[in-house]
């Protein structure tokens, strides 16, 4: 019998990835590959990090530029 904190953590889990697959088609990255992230950012010219490119795929923009989008859209 699987065990009620087990079940929980499967839960939470699925709900994780159902959220960050939500914020991808959001972002319109959804189905998106590294080869399809800026090498640089689209806001502020600065050099986007390969991990974040690969973290993030068919990112266009840095963090703190990202943040600041963000902010300004809430």
């Amino acid at each position: 019998m699987t065990d009620v904190f087990d079940r929980a953590t499967e839960i939470e889990e699925q709900q994780r990835q159902d959220a960050l697959q939500a914020q991808a088609r959001r972002a319109g990255l959804d189905g998106k590959t590294v080869e399809d992230s800026a090498k640089h950012c689209h806001v502020c010219g600065g050099l986007i990090p390969v991990a974040r490119r690969r973290a993030v795929p068919g990112v266009q923009t840095c963090v703190v530029c990202q943040a600041g989008l963000e902010r300004a859209v809430q």
